[in-house]
């Protein structure tokens, strides 16, 4: 870090060193020393998470170098404007430009996100480490900001059944219909009888009235949250059970007979063997440390002693492992079900809980087995021990009147509390990086909809204040404080380019970085106005970008650069903590977690609004959804990895195109057939071309096999049911003469393969045949649409924003505009997460 204490103004002359508000001077030193900000908290466990499991992408593969030599001027984005539409309105594309990552070091990149960090001093000068997670939205309720009254969502008068509605399954209506007719025959005494009797009421469970908590007043003050809390703690995972006396792993060549806490470990190795963990050096360092410090406890029964990892062979429990499996996948369908039944009634009564009076289903009601730390990226401490969890750890809060619950194996709760200001119902620590995790209340729950309610409430009511806030750090951007200078660039930062504000992070820790904690490494500067960024974000997913800036803004960055190494921080006068209590006293509420979910929501309201799409299919709209989607994902750096099954998948979809155009080609022939003259109009007369003779004798060959197969099964089965009815079997002559018609409609297919000529099995009007390739040629259009769209997403994490970031009454409300069947959109996760935002009019606007 630089020692320069010289302040700049707008036009790069020095101006007076003198002390800020908070006692520093403008290096960030407290009476003549170096201050450093922030202690790490440790994170909540949470089940809905902000981003998708860490992975790479193919930018972050690059070998050229971060810093130390020139880098060469990629494509530039467009400007910055002064308008209220951030830049997030016109999103970067993935970066193709190959760069080196940042260099790694030490930090957590945990599963959860971490809490606020609280401001304490350090003793020596060195260099902070800060993070990327800004997010406050997984922290316990009770500990977030005071949240203003949430308005009213306007109940949607009921409406007679739309084109939507035919298009889903089940529309709401119907099932609303269905629950209130059977409440009336339960009234008049009647039950159910007959076959189907637990299918009936497993549907009454799914047709149970919700709870409309939204239609009343929405509590978001952070106050209390309950008044009466039942519930029976959490579920804790079996107790460890020994491997077979054959089975043994061997170290240099001889078989070790272990003790079942030291087996238990070697286990959690075995069983990733052919895993990339296992091939990981950090991963496999760590794994040794910890199981040597249980074998010190619990030594080899045989005396043999294991010193050198190299020496291990896992591989006997590997092959068991994989053979238990293997036993499991062969089971009948009526075993597994038995099995599931056996382990969801065990697990039944943690589901759900009493929350004043009313059955509220619970999150992530289940302790996390023992087994060794995978992380996220390349977290330093992968391979770990993760201990395993008991009642002694674990904290239970519940009502005061409630019956204590009694834990499933041996042992008492670390301690029972009555505390109704927050929502969680148990936590403990857990040993790997002393995270603390929470169990609440499901996504669905009043409690949780309350809160996400609120958090786009929030978001939507920035919408009031941007103006304002925009001029005001636009002014600071010129600031003779350097302090409030840097705030205001890391405030445009965030505002345009939808940065995370970043937390200071241990030296222990995964190294990922936000906006306030961001090196000098990772900004590069390109006359005349644009800026790299290059850095590994949350999850160590790797953020690229390059964008044009105000030239104010491109001045700044070459001031805050001065006199400073690259390890040395951009940014060295701000912090999360102090950025967000300035975004606080502008906003109530506000912190830069809020503009990042206000820039998603606008930005995804603006680009839906672009689309026209009056006259478009129900894939056309899909597409245009699902591009605005990408547009936003990129835009907050939701990345993943090409899935494993990608290229399988799409093979499969190329596929079925082929055999869709294979069935309309059949149409055209047989048309042909009936009346030449169809062979002079365009709309037929147009062959196939990426069908050849030799992709159709082999699609008809599968098509063939296929036949005979669905013939023999129906054989089967026809017996079967004949001899339940107690009826002699159908003889094989049967099947003979099924399976040779067979063979003779497939032999009449290859005769007419390459002649334009078809016959069909029934005999259609030609009107018919017509109206068939109509609809064919239409599905294929809509199935090409639907490979591109699986094309342009396969690089994209759409979920992370439809969870987190996009208010659901913008696609609640563009369905109802648009005729698009929710359900093409929202999974049944999120219908039942977002119950609240479905209500919302086809003319609400984020």
């Amino acid at each position: 870090m630089s020692n320069d204490t010289t302040m700049y103004s707008d036009d790069d002359t020095p101006l007076v060193n003198k002390p800020t508000a908070n006692g520093r001077n403008h290096n960030g030193a407290v009476n003549g020393k170096h201050a450093t900000n922030g202690t790490h908290h440790d994170s909540p466990m949470h089940e809905d998470e902000e981003s998708p499991p860490a992975q790479t992408n193919k930018a972050a593969n690059s070998t050229k170098p971060l810093r130390g030599q020139k880098r060469k001027k990629a494509g530039k984005s467009e400007s910055s404007s002064d308008e209220d539409v951030p830049l997030a309105s016109s999103p970067r594309k993935p970066a193709t430009k190959q760069r080196k990552p940042p260099k790694k070091r030490a930090r957590d990149s945990s599963d959860e996100e971490t809490k606020p960090s609280v401001s304490k001093p350090a003793a020596s000068r060195k260099r902070k480490e800060r993070g990327s997670n800004d997010s406050d939205d997984d922290t316990p309720i009770a500990k977030k900001a005071p949240k203003p009254r949430a308005t009213k969502v306007k109940k949607e008068e009921s409406e007679p059944p739309s084109k939507v509605k035919k298009e889903t399954k089940e529309s709401t209506s119907k099932a609303t219909k269905a629950t209130k007719a059977k409440k009336e025959e339960e009234s008049e005494g009647s039950q159910l009888k007959g076959k189907g009797k637990n299918k009936d009421a497993e549907k009454e469970e799914d047709d149970e009235e919700v709870f409309k908590w939204w239609e009343g007043d929405v509590d978001g003050d952070g106050s209390v949250k309950w008044q009466t809390l039942e519930h029976n703690g959490v579920i804790f995972p079996l107790p460890y059970e020994p491997l077979p006396s054959h089975v043994k792993m061997k170290y240099d060549g001889k078989e070790v007979t272990l003790p079942s806490a030291a087996e238990e470990v070697a286990g959690f190795y075995g069983a990733m063997l052919e895993t990339p963990h296992a091939q990981d050096k950090t991963f496999n360092e760590n794994f040794f440390d910890g199981w040597k410090g249980v074998l010190k406890d619990h030594p080899p029964r045989n005396g043999i002693k294991i010193t050198k990892f190299e020496l291990c062979d896992f591989r006997p429990m590997f092959e068991y492992f994989e053979a238990e499996k293997a036993k499991k996948k062969a089971l009948s369908t009526q075993e597994k079900k038995e099995l599931k039944k056996a382990k969801d009634d065990l697990e039944a009564p943690y589901t759900t809980c009493l929350l004043d009076g009313r059955k509220e289903k619970v999150g992530n009601f289940r302790v996390e087995p023992p087994g060794l730390f995978r992380g996220r990226g390349d977290h330093p401490k992968k391979g770990a021990l993760k201990h395993r969890v008991r009642p002694e750890d674990i904290t239970i809060n519940i009502g005061k009147d409630a019956k204590i619950p009694v834990p499933n194996v041996p042992g008492k709760w670390k301690a029972v509390q009555h505390d109704n200001t927050v929502t969680w119902l148990a936590n403990w620590t857990e040993n790997v990086n002393g995270n603390h995790k929470y169990v609440f209340l499901a996504a669905g729950s009043s409690l949780k909809g309350q809160s996400d309610m609120s958090k786009f409430e929030k978001a939507r009511q920035l919408k009031e204040h941007v103006d304002r806030i925009r001029q005001n750090y636009r002014a600071d951007l010129k600031s003779k404080i350097m302090a409030d200078r840097q705030r205001a660039t890391a405030m445009y930062f965030i505002d345009k380019l939808a940065l995370r504000a970043g937390n200071e992070k241990g030296e222990d820790e995964a190294d990922t970085v936000g906006c306030c904690s961001l090196r000098c490494e990772h900004v590069t500067l390109e006359a005349p106005d644009a800026i790299i960024f290059d850095f590994l974000g949350k999850d160590s997913i790797r953020y690229y970008n390059q964008v044009q800036v105000e030239t104010q803004v491109f001045k700044n960055i070459r001031i805050f650069k001065e006199n400073k190494t690259d390890d040395d921080n951009l940014f060295d006068r701000v912090t999360t903590t102090s950025l967000n209590k300035h975004l606080n006293a502008e906003m109530k509420g506000l912190t830069a977690k809020v503009f990042r979910t206000f820039n998603a929501s606008i930005t995804f309201q603006q680009l839906l609004d672009e689309e026209a799409l009056d006259g478009a299919t129900l894939q056309e709209k899909l597409n245009a959804y699902n591009k605005a989607n990408r547009m936003v994902a990129i835009l907050c750096n939701h990345q993943r990895s090409v899935p494993k099954t990608y290229d399988q998948s799409m093979e499969k979809m190329r596929y079925k195109l082929l055999g869709l155009k294979y069935d309309r080609m059949k149409l055209r022939h047989a048309l042909f057939g009936m009346d030449p003259k169809y062979k002079k109009n365009k709309k037929y007369s147009e062959d196939e071309s990426d069908i050849d003779d030799d992709w159709i004798a082999t699609h008809e060959a599968q098509l063939k096999a296929k036949e005979i197969e669905k013939a023999e099964k129906k054989f089967t089965k026809d017996n079967e049911k004949l001899q339940e009815e107690d009826k002699p079997a159908l003889k094989e002559s049967v099947l003979k003469e099924r399976l040779e018609a067979i063979e003779e409609e497939f032999e009449r297919l290859e005769k007419e393969r390459g002649t334009r000529k078809a016959t069909l099995k029934r005999e259609k009007p030609a009107e018919k045949l017509e109206e068939g390739i109509d609809k064919l040629t239409d599905k294929i259009k809509a199935f090409k649409l639907q490979i591109d769209d699986r094309e342009e997403g396969k690089e994209v994490a759409l979920g992370t924003s439809k969870i987190n970031y996009l208010d659901p009454r913008i696609t609640a409300a563009w369905c109802k505009i648009h005729s698009v069947p929710i359900e093409k959109i929202f999974s049944k996760t999120l219908l039942t997460k977002f119950p609240w935002a479905m209500e919302a009019e086809p003319e609400w606007k984020f």
